[in-house]
């Protein structure tokens, strides 16, 4: 039976990501890309200003400042799938497919814009007048009453979607490599391993929103930071290799030679999908935590989501790519996903210090994301029946990782995609449909910001 589930759940997210969820994520961040003019994209250097707390008010609504909304938006990101999922991208699609996270990430930046402005324009309130963000918020304040299908049906894929499988499920398999453990005993450490993760997860998302930012906000730059240094090392180490493996992300990106046998549109879709698996653009997850943040400007929190796919999948992502291409293992490797990098980490750095440096980093990157990703779950349960219930969903998503560490990986990719493609829909389309809105009040807000009136 369960076989029959998972060959189910495969066909359909073989189907939901065919060419017409391609052209509404591609498509619509697209014209959102044209439609901005590329205006917010000048505004970088102020995104930063607006991060670093220049114009942070404590009596702002919202529970989180700029950087732990962004912190926590990026520690959900910035996770599993930037060192597994990567892996599985090249595995599937070729070098190739590097090229289309690259370009998914430039138009996720404008989507992210548009969407992260909207969640701050267009906030709900729960019961006990908390303030709320989020595509659903978007959609019932935004488009109104009647559009509230639209966002009943974003809060129950997101239910699947933000659910932890992926990263428990890559984090104990990374540990079973690590630490070389008999395959008659993968069982068994897998579901320990749950249990351990399980529970240090509890301690953290039991404090609520402010625990998790709080939390994020000290973690996100420790990892990227290690991250950072130790594939920059592996890059000086194969110096001489890095002009080829540019070219050959090129090529491949218009042949899909390496792999798919020139199948260029699988090729492409397979980029897409993980880069929407990496950095959220269009997803809907981001909003909701961008939603609670302390500002009553909702351009200046655009802005600051904007350097979300930017930090994700240009620079964490492409660092994850050209070591395992620098490494070469990725030509010849029997499997994918963390087995791959961890083989690429280690063919390049002697004795297993890639794989030491790599374990702390997939600890600290899984972590981080199942922290983020309990807030998801729970505003989408919130909103679709009330906060009291929203917070049984914690103790589905505890569960849930004790499960997930010992399922097979195949099945876990095809069950998150499935959800991811049906929490697009909503989110791409309202955003479309409010997106004159945000430009009208980009408009006065740069306007605002020429004339010095932000000036503190």
């Amino acid at each position: 039976m369960f076989l029959n589930i998972q060959d189910s759940i495969a066909q359909f997210s073989s189907w939901v990501w065919g060419i017409p969820l391609l052209i509404l994520l591609i498509g619509g961040g697209l014209y959102l890309f044209i439609y901005s003019g590329l205006i917010p994209f000048r505004y970088i250097g102020h995104a930063i200003a607006i991060l670093r707390g220049k114009y942070d008010k404590v009596d702002s609504p919202g529970d989180l400042s700029h950087y732990e909304a962004l912190s926590s938006a990026i520690a959900a990101t910035v996770g599993m799938g930037n060192i597994s999922g990567v892996a599985i991208a090249i595995a599937t699609g070729g070098p190739g497919a590097i090229f289309w996270m690259w370009i998914s990430a430039f138009v996720g930046m404008a989507t992210k814009f548009f969407t992260c402005s909207l969640s701050v324009m267009y906030r709900g309130k729960d019961e006990n007048g908390n303030v709320k963000g989020g595509p659903m918020y978007v959609i019932t304040e935004g488009l109104g009453k009647k559009w509230k299908p639209l966002a009943l049906f974003f809060s129950a894929a997101g239910l699947i979607g933000t659910l932890p499988a992926f990263q428990a499920n890559q984090l104990t398999q990374t540990l079973v490599d690590v630490f070389q453990i008999q395959e008659s005993s993968h069982f068994t450490a897998k579901l320990l391993l749950g249990i351990s993760t399980a529970i240090i997860v509890a301690i953290v998302i039991f404090g609520g929103i402010k625990r998790i930012g709080s939390v994020a906000g000290k973690l996100v730059p420790i990892m990227v930071v290690i991250y950072l240094l130790t594939v920059l090392t592996i890059l000086f180490l194969r110096l001489e290799q890095v002009p080829s493996i540019f070219s050959l992300i090129f090529e491949d990106a218009f042949s899909g030679k390496s792999v798919l046998g020139g199948a260029l549109g699988v090729l492409i879709i397979t980029g897409v999908k993980r880069a929407a698996f990496s950095n959220e653009a269009g997803l809907g997850t981001a909003p909701m935590m961008h939603g609670t943040a302390k500002t009553k400007e909702p351009i200046r929190e655009g802005l600051v989501a904007m350097l979300g796919p930017a930090i994700d999948t240009l620079l964490v992502c492409s660092l994850t790519a050209l070591a395992i291409l620098a490494s070469g293992v990725w030509e010849n490797f029997e499997g994918n996903g963390i087995s791959m990098t961890l083989a690429a980490f280690d063919a390049v750095l002697p004795y297993k210090i890639g794989s030491i440096i790599l374990t702390i980093c997939v600890l600290i990157f899984a972590f981080s994301t199942l922290f983020t990703y309990s807030f998801y779950g729970l505003s989408c349960l919130s909103f679709l029946t009330n906060t009291k219930i929203g917070k049984s969903y914690n103790y589905i998503y505890i569960i849930t990782i004790v499960i997930a560490s010992i399922i097979k990986l195949d099945f876990v990719i095809n069950l998150i995609d499935s959800a991811y493609a049906l929490m697009a829909i909503p989110t791409v389309l309202s955003t479309l449909i409010l997106a004159p809105k945000v430009k009208r009040e980009a408009a006065k807000y740069f306007q605002k910001l020429k004339r010095g009136a932000f000036n503190v």
